[in-house]
Parts: structure tokens; C-alpha cells; sequence
């Protein structure tokens, strides 16, 4: 089992420190195994008061974070920021062992900064606290757009839903696609945002009397192995191609293109590890065409060719973390990928 240890700073929020423990926690192999074992704690060992009117009991101290294969820093009020337990917190991930994970959600990434474990690296953190924690932390590469950013061993996420997205990204790293499925079913939320996706859409409901696209984006997902074009979805939508991209992107928080394009790399993951269908058949089936454009999209999505990926993750399934990308957003051959 891979060991979490979620580190309960001072001012912690409680709906972002039960994020890693449900998400984790909710991680099995095909035989009913737990994948991960997870332990919270805090400084010192003692309760920690949180931003709500109650204080956490917590079973551990810092001394937990020595057997750490990953860390887990959740969101804390910056009000506590210059607390004693704040400095020994810091020391304490200067100090981690080599090799751990290290990962924060929302205003975690503070920590993560003063520790200098972001230094010259891209991070993210929620976006009412970007501009301020750019100003504090210039050596960070701050962007304050997406929901999470991967960057091998240090992960950063936005508010609240992101450290979700970010948990479930963990997983599906570390144990595949089919795993983070059976993780997000079990939490009744979606397998899968993109790390590059808007953190904050200023239209995410439509008015009552607009039409959404969600019964087009549904039967998307049940067409990928077909043409799915802007014109296509439209007519599905009944819409014109202008408003249905409006919408669409103010619903969802990306453009249609580079929706279907992260939908259909998901669909191939899948395949490639629950199949034995040949690389160009997968292809087919996820509506990308041939291997070698399934290859250029798995490439530029996730950094690996479909055979390599097809062997970490059945194969050699403990060897899954091997896959690592600098960042979750899709570079831009992806983006401007037209279907």
C-alpha cells in the first residue's frame, strides 16, 4: 500500500482536509484490497482548531510525515499563517525524505512556497489568492487559471472541487484509469477534468430559459468513435455553432474541441487497459483514426506512447507512478486539435 499523510495545519478548512481521505480511502485493487493507507496529523499531535466552530482530534504528529510516500497539505486560513506550528510545518517538508510526493489544495501551496519546494516551478492555487501569492512567492511560476498542475513530484491544486480533481489525478497515476473510475463512482463525481480546465467561469448555470449543452455533451460520449465536429454538436444542441461554443465553454470551462480531445484520450486509456484490442483498433474506437494520431494525442496529453502506457499499467501496474507529466494542461498541438 502506497502510505498518504494529510498535514492538519492551524485554521485548516474541513471540507479540503477530508478530500485526500475520502478520495484515497476509496481506492481498491480487483480483490477488495485498500491501494492506500492514509493518517492525518498535525504538529504536535495535538487538536487543531479549524476555520469552522469546532477543533479536529488528530491521532498523529509530524513524526508521521518519515513514512510518507505522499503528502498531503490542504487548504488552511493565511490568518494562521505566522503561527509556530506554520514555521515547524515548513521545516518539516524541508526536511521529507527523498523521493516523497508532495501535493496541495488550494491555499495548501503556501506552505508548500515558504518550504521553497516551488521555486522555479509552475503551481496554482485558488484563484482569490493568486495575485497576492504571486506578489509573495516571485519565484514561483503562478497560474492562477487552472484547476491543478502536476510537476512530477510536487502537485498544487485550486479551491475545494480542484483538490478533488487533483486526488483523483493522483490516483489514476499511480493505478490507471479503471481504478480512478471505481474511485469517482464511489464519491458520485466526475472521473475526470482536466488540470488546464478555467478554475472560475463566470457563467457555470445557464438562466432557466437558456438551453445547456449537457444532453449534447452526453451523447458525445456515446459518439466518439464517430466525427464530432463544432457543426455536428451544434445541430445535436440545436444551436448555432457561435452559441453553442458560448455556452458550452461557459458551462464546462474549456472549448468543445478540447473537451472531445481529452474525452477520447480517456476512452483510449481505458481501452488500452481493460482490452487486448491492437493499439489501431483502440484508435478507431476512440475516434482519433489511426495509431499513430492516437499516439500523438496520448504523447501530448500524458507523455507516453499507447503501448508504453498500455504496459505500465497492466503489466506492470505497481510501476504506474513512472508516468509523469510537467503539467496537466495538454500542450498546445492538443489544444488546437480539430475534430
Amino acid at each position: 500500500m502506497r502510505r498518504v499523510v494529510v498535514l492538519a495545519l492551524p485554521g485548516v478548512l474541513p471540507f479540503e482536509l477530508s478530500i485526500p481521505g475520502r478520495v484515497f480511502g476509496s481506492a481498491y485493487d480487483d480483490d477488495g484490497r485498500p491501494l492506500y493507507e492514509v493518517r492525518t496529523c498535525s504538529v504536535d499531535g495535538a487538536p487543531v482548531p479549524t476555520l469552522g466552530d469546532f477543533a479536529l482530534a488528530v491521532a498523529h504528529d509530524l513524526r508521521a510525515l518519515r513514512r510518507a510516500g505522499t503528502i498531503v497539505v490542504p487548504a488552511a486560513d493565511l490568518a494562521y499563517g505566522r503561527s509556530p506550528e506554520w514555521a515547524e510545518a515548513v521545516d518539516a517538508l524541508r526536511a521529507r525524505r527523498p523521493g516523497v510526493r508532495v501535493a496541495s489544495i488550494c491555499t495548501g501551496a503556501e506552505l508548500l512556497a515558504r518550504a521553497g519546494l516551488l521555486d522555479g516551478r509552475p503551481a496554482t492555487t485558488h484563484w482569490k489568492h493568486a495575485a497576492e501569492f504571486a506578489r509573495d512567492h516571485p519565484a514561483v511560476r503562478v497560474d492562477p487559471e487552472v484547476l491543478y498542475v502536476d510537476d512530477g513530484d510536487v502537485l498544487t491544486s485550486a479551491g475545494a472541487a480542484a483538490g478533488i480533481d487533483l486526488c483523483l489525478h493522483l490516483v489514476r497515476r499511480d493505478h490507471g484509469a479503471e481504478v480512478a473510475n471505481r474511485v469517482a463512482r464511489a464519491c458520485v463525481v466526475p472521473p475526470h477534468r482536466d488540470g488546464g480546465q478555467a478554475q472560475y467561469i463566470d457563467h457555470p448555470v445557464p438562466e432557466p430559459a437558456e438551453a445547456s449543452t449537457a444532453a449534447t455533451r452526453a451523447w458525445a460520449l456515446r459518439h466518439l468513435d464517430g466525427p464530432l465536429n463544432l457543426e455536428t454538436l451544434a445541430a445535436h444542441a440545436a444551436m448555432s455553432v457561435r452559441t453553442f461554443t458560448r455556452r458550452f465553454r461557459d458551462e464546462v470551462g474549456v472549448s468543445p474541441n478540447r473537451w472531445i480531445t481529452h474525452q477520447r484520450v480517456e476512452l483510449a486509456r481505458r481501452l488500452l487497459e481493460t482490452t487486448d484490442l491492437p493499439v489501431d483498433r483502440v484508435a478507431e474506437r476512440a475516434g482519433v483514426g489511426t495509431a499513430a494520431s492516437l499516439r500523438l494525442h496520448m504523447g501530448a496529453v500524458l507523455g507516453v506512447s499507447p503501448s508504453a502506457y498500455r504496459r505500465t499499467f497492466r503489466a506492470q501496474p505497481s510501476a504506474a507512478s513512472t508516468i509523469r507529466r510537467s503539467r496537466s494542461a495538454p500542450s498546445p498541438s492538443a489544444r488546437s486539435a480539430s475534430w
